[in-house]
C-alpha cells in the first residue's frame, strides 16, 4: 500500500471513529433525558413482568424507599404518546421526587395500538394494578392506598382506571382475586368522549381513519360510535368512584379542553369528589404544568387522599381553579 492510500485509510478510519463517538454521545444524552436518576435510599426494580409469559410491553418499574415506618402509598404513572408511542422510562412522579416524600412509585408499559386495539390498553393497566396489589406485602406497599397519574393518552387511561373499578369485563388474566380499583386519580389533559372530540371545530382531523384515536379503536371514530363509547371514562362514572384531580390547558391544540370539562361535570353530577384546574395559555403539556403552584396542588391532592388512611370527612367536594402559563403553549 503506498503512502497516499495509507493516508486515505487513516483519514477514513479517523472520521468513522469521530462520527461513532458523536453518535454514542448523542445516544447517551438521549438516554439520560429519558431515564430519570433514582434517588439515594430508593430501591429500583426495573422491567418486572406483571403478566406471566406475556407481551414484551407487559413490564413495569417499581421504586420503593428503603426506610419507611410502615407500608407506603403507591403512585402509578401511566405514560402518554397517543396510545401508539411512549414508554415507562419518563416517570413523572419519580422525576418530581415523590419517592423522597414517602411514596412508592410504579411506572408501567402497556400494549400500544400497533400491538393490539382497545381494550388491550386498559386490560394491561388493570393487570398491572392487580399485580402490584398481589405483591404489595413483598414491596412494603399499602394495597389500600393506590393512586394513578397520567398525561394525554395516559390521562385517558388513568381516568378509565378510575371510573371502571366495578367493570369486570376489563379485568382479565392473572391475580383476579385482587381488585384493580384505585383510591385517587390525577388526569393531565386526557381525552374522554371521542365523539365530541372529533367534531370539535379545529380537531376534526382526529376523526380520520389514520388518526391515533382510529388506530386505538380499529377504525374512524364516527364509524365506530359504540366502540368510542366503550372506551369513554364518562360511560362508567358512578358515585363510588375515587376522587379526581383534572388539569388542562385552554390552548391545547391536541386535545380540546372540553374533554376534561365533560369528565368533571359527569363526576359532579353523581357526587364524586373532583377538582378541575384550567391553565390559561397552556398547550398540550409544558409550559404551565411544571409551575410550582401546579406541583403543589398535585402533591396536596395525593397527600389528602393517599397519605391519610382515613378518607376525608364531609360530603364530596367539587371545585375549580385557574392559573396562567408564563410562556406560550408548547404545541
Amino acid at each position: 500500500m503506498n503512502k497516499t492510500n495509507l493516508l486515505t485509510c487513516v483519514l477514513i478510519l479517523s472520521t468513522a471513529l469521530t462520527v461513532s463517538a458523536q453518535q454514542q454521545s448523542r445516544g447517551q444524552a438521549r438516554q439520560n433525558t429519558q431515564t430519570p436518576s433514582v434517588p439515594e435510599g430508593v430501591r429500583a426494580q426495573r422491567n418486572i413482568a406483571y403478566v406471566v409469559d406475556g407481551h414484551e410491553r407487559h413490564v413495569l418499574d417499581l421504586f420503593v424507599p428503603d426506610k419507611a415506618d410502615g407500608p407506603l402509598p403507591l403512585i402509578i404513572w401511566i405514560h402518554g404518546g397517543g396510545w401508539q408511542n411512549g414508554s415507562k422510562e419518563r416517570c413523572l412522579p419519580l422525576r418530581k421526587g415523590y419517592t423522597q416524600r414517602g411514596y412508592a412509585v410504579a411506572s408501567i408499559n402497556y400494549r400500544l395500538s400497533g400491538h393490539a386495539v382497545f381494550p388491550a390498553q386498559i386490560e394491561d393497566c388493570k393487570a398491572a394494578i392487580r399485580w402490584l396489589r398481589a405483591h404489595a406485602k413483598e414491596y412494603n406497599i399499602d394495597p389500600n392506598r393506590f393512586g394513578v397519574w397520567g398525561s394525554s393518552a395516559g390521562g385517558h387511561l388513568v381516568s378509565l382506571v378510575g371510573t371502571s373499578g366495578d367493570v369486570k369485563e376489563f379485568d382479565v388474566g392473572g391475580n383476579l382475586e385482587h381488585s384493580s380499583r384505585v383510591q385517587a386519580v390525577c388526569d393531565y389533559y386526557g381525552p374522554t368522549d371521542f365523539k365530541v372530540f372529533v367534531t370539535t371545530p379545529g380537531y376534526e382531523k382526529h376523526g380520520d381513519a389514520n388518526s391515533p384515536e382510529a388506530k386505538l379503536i380499529g377504525g374512524a371514530v364516527l364509524e365506530n360510535k359504540g366502540k368510542a363509547s366503550r372506551l369513554n371514562p364518562i360511560t362508567y362514572v358512578t358515585k363510588d368512584d375515587p376522587p379526581f384531580l383534572i388539569a388542562h390547558g385552554d390552548k391545547d391544540r391536541t386535545v380540546p379542553i372540553n374533554q376534561s370539562q365533560l369528565l368533571f361535570e359527569s363526576l359532579k353530577v353523581v357526587g364524586v369528589s373532583g377538582h378541575f384546574h384550567t391553565i390559561h395559555g397552556a398547550g398540550h403539556g409544558k409550559p404551565g404544568f411544571d409551575a410550582p403552584e401546579i406541583e403543589t396542588m398535585v402533591l396536596a391532592f395525593f397527600e389528602r387522599h393517599l397519605k391519610s388512611k382515613s378518607p376525608p370527612l364531609g360530603s364530596p367536594d367539587t371545585s375549580t381553579s385557574e392559573s396562567t402559563a408564563t410562556e406560550g403553549p408548547a404545541r
